[in-house]
């Protein structure tokens, strides 16, 4: 499946990506000229361009060049039984000419709602948008509403979608509605609500920093965040977008949390856009229109083709899959060391999971941001799409269930020649 990145050596792992995907480098250059930045979300940049995909299926990728890729990002988490599932495909092929959205709800979207509501202990019921972010934005409304106050506090460097409040989180500055406090620390989440938890509506964490690198919150840390929010009148929202693949009812049934509001998106919507927040019946029965305390409201809000698309992909998510993503990950994150060792690099995994973040260096790196091997993960990422595996530029990797362990042997055999390469021009 791999093509052979041909004249790898010093300066040669830039010209041969140049070289193999002349045609994504034309297709980068229009984009450029009617979108800003040549591209409508960041993360799916990386230099010197990012690839143009022709196709997907299963577990591969194709460029416009005809270059086949191993997918081991998936949408950064979001297709966990990778590309064009067959249950997935059928049931919205089913769909499709029956309809696409209406101003009325669907039996698809109870059917998502249902199986949601089973899986998770903390939640009555739910309600549907189109991304994590719009499920951020609606958490952030309805602890606004329930606590008549403005702030927020997340950690510093979690991520929780393209909003101001939290973004200014992610880069770590802060802002005048946004207090931060540092992951892992559970002082520093007392500390912060003690001095200004009269203002915060919400606690805002992730169980597992996702675009921070792979950071698994202990259960003690995160179960002291909860009880410190809820001392100071806010409430917890546990941020399950990414993480929900890790359990048949989320992080949240392996480490015991009980939230108040709970944010999903990603997999929830079987490859279209989602995002949803649960929680009690007593805090949602806000949009109860008889009794209608806060307007929230969306076109494609719970639109039939997501909604029939997440009910398979939710269905399909068994405990029986997530073990078996998890054990191909402790495969691939042996094979990775093993390679490493071998190429003479250094490198630390963190891993939860069917989750895995790549850093070469021996230090324990907490989060992305502070990471001391640019210049290796950079190259690196050129050298794997040149050996035909496709994952982050940060360095994530996310399984999928339709992978297997010769799929991880693959994996990791493009992973030892990229490491070889890079070795070779580090020189």
């Amino acid at each position: 499946m791999n093509q052979p990145a041909s004249n790898v050596g010093t300066d040669n792992i830039l010209n041969t990506y140049l070289k193999r995907t002349r045609k994504s480098a034309e297709a980068y250059q229009r984009m450029q000229k009617y979108v800003p930045g040549g591209n409508s979300r960041q993360a799916g940049y990386w230099n010197p361009y990012p690839l143009s995909i022709a196709k997907a299926q299963g577990m591969y990728l194709e460029d416009v060049d005809g270059n086949r890729y191993l997918d081991c990002l998936n949408n950064y988490t979001a297709l966990v039984h990778g590309h064009t599932y067959e249950p997935i495909v059928e049931a919205v092929s089913r769909q499709v000419p029956r309809g696409s959205c209406w101003a009325a709800n669907s039996e698809s979207q109870a059917d998502l709602a249902q199986q949601l509501v089973e899986r998770v202990d903390s939640i009555d019921q739910v309600r549907f948008t189109n991304s994590g972010t719009e499920a951020g934005a609606l958490a952030l409304m309805i602890a606004r509403t329930l606590t008549g106050r403005k702030k927020i506090l997340m950690a510093r460097y979690g991520y929780h979608g393209a909003l101001m409040e939290f973004e200014v989180g992610y880069t770590g500055k802060g802002g005048p509605d946004t207090c931060l406090a540092t992951y892992g620390d559970a002082a520093d989440f007392a500390r912060v609500l003690d001095e200004q938890g009269e203002d915060i509506a919400a606690v805002f964490l992730e169980p597992v920093l996702g675009a921070g690198g792979i950071v698994a919150g202990s259960q003690t840390f995160i179960h002291e965040v909860v009880n410190a929010a809820r001392n100071a009148g806010a409430l917890f929202v546990l941020d399950e977008v990414l993480t929900f693949r890790l359990g048949v009812g989320g992080r949240q049934q392996a480490l015991a949390i009980n939230p108040d509001l709970t944010m999903f998106g990603k997999l929830i919507g079987g490859g279209y856009p989602v995002g949803s927040v649960g929680a009690s019946r007593e805090i949602m029965s806000m949009f109860d229109p008889a009794q209608l305390k806060a307007f929230h409201t969306g076109t494609f809000n719970a639109n039939p083709i997501t909604m029939t698309a997440g009910a398979v992909s939710v269905r399909e998510l068994t405990a029986e899959k997530i073990n078996h993503m998890e054990a191909l990950a402790i495969r691939l994150k042996s094979g990775l060391l093993d390679a490493a060792k071998t190429a003479g690099l250094p490198l630390s995994i963190n891993h939860v999971g069917s989750l895995l973040n790549l850093f070469f260096t021996d230090e324990v790196v907490k989060t992305v941001q502070q990471r001391p091997d640019t210049e290796i993960i950079t190259k690196f990422h050129l050298a794997a799409m040149n050996r035909g595996l496709s994952l982050a530029s940060r360095g994530l990797m996310a399984l999928s269930t339709v992978m297997d362990e010769n799929i991880i042997d693959e994996v990791i055999e493009s992973a030892t020649n990229a490491m070889t390469d890079v070795k070779n021009e580090c020189r």
